[in-house]
């Protein structure tokens, strides 16, 4: 579905040259969750925006089902971390939804049809009336969501949308995430900072260096399904992947030079049950 290809980003302003992205390579199959975790300010958010058509990259290319990305394209929607800055304050709930709709010129029978289904989708089918600001956090990107759900993409992009809430909302907001790409098949890139959520989220999960940005290693996440909050993060093997993934992230900060793509740091200083969730 997604295929990014020697994807370079550098940032040239008042006689600054900042390389963020430097030569990124992987894939993104059709219906699959990846999830993209790496240092903080390694160039997530600018790697996300380019896949989305947001930004021109300065060299490489991404491909939608084949075809280059110049742009924003059709089938493709965002979730945004600040979810407030999202939503249209004086707009209600379903016309915030609604939204993006109205550009594809469905009839309205239609776009109240797809706006009710995927209120109803984030658990909000009677907050279609209220305004923004009356919901908590949380609500509020439920609302984002289901924003993104109405539009029908084929592909989600989600940059740390869960950072701002508190953590029984993110659990709960996870738990919603993986039920509704089982239910409707959409293939997520998921980009986080937080290394237990990549884990317990992603099929798959792929590893960042520092900036400039290369792929380090490709993680595929062999946990039993259904996932839940409960048992699945007490798995031996979820704290066996959680430790991978932060050896790798920890070799990414004390290199300058990011590893070859795939290689596993030799480190055994920390058992599993003592590396830390996040970066």
């Amino acid at each position: 579905m997604l295929d990014v290809r020697g994807l370079r980003k550098v940032y040239e302003a008042s006689g600054r040259h900042v390389e963020a992205v430097r030569d990124l390579t992987f894939t993104v199959g059709a219906g699959e969750l990846v999830c993209l975790v790496g240092p903080s300010g390694c160039g997530k958010t600018t790697l996300l925006k380019c896949v989305g058509g947001l930004l021109a990259p300065t060299a490489g290319e991404v491909l939608l089902r084949g075809r280059r990305v110049t742009g924003p394209p059709p089938g493709l929607a965002f979730v945004f971390q600040e979810y407030g800055r999202s939503l249209f304050p004086w707009m209600r709930v379903g016309e915030n939804v609604e939204l993006p709709l109205r550009q594809k010129g469905l009839p309205r029978s239609r776009r109240r049809e797809l706006v009710a289904g995927a209120l109803r989708s984030v658990g909000l089918s009677d907050a279609s009336g209220a305004y923004p600001w009356q919901l908590s956090g949380g609500m509020q990107q439920r609302v984002a969501i289901a924003r993104a759900l109405a539009y029908e993409p084929d592909v989600l992009l989600m940059d740390e949308p869960f950072a701002a809430v508190d953590a029984q909302t993110r659990a709960d907001l996870e738990d919603l995430v993986r039920g509704l790409w089982r239910q409707r098949g959409i293939t997520i890139l998921f980009v986080t900072h937080d290394i237990d959520e990549a884990v317990y989220l992603g099929e798959r999960v792929v590893v960042l260096s520092a900036s400039p940005t290369v792929v380090r290693e490709e993680l595929k996440v062999d946990l039993p399904d259904p996932r839940d909050q409960l048992t699945t993060r007490v798995e031996p093997r979820f704290a066996e992947l959680r430790t991978r993934v932060y050896r790798q992230i920890q070799a990414a900060k004390r290199s300058a030079e990011p590893g070859p793509r795939g290689a596993v740091e030799k480190d055994t200083d920390a058992p599993a049950d003592q590396a830390p969730s996040a970066t």
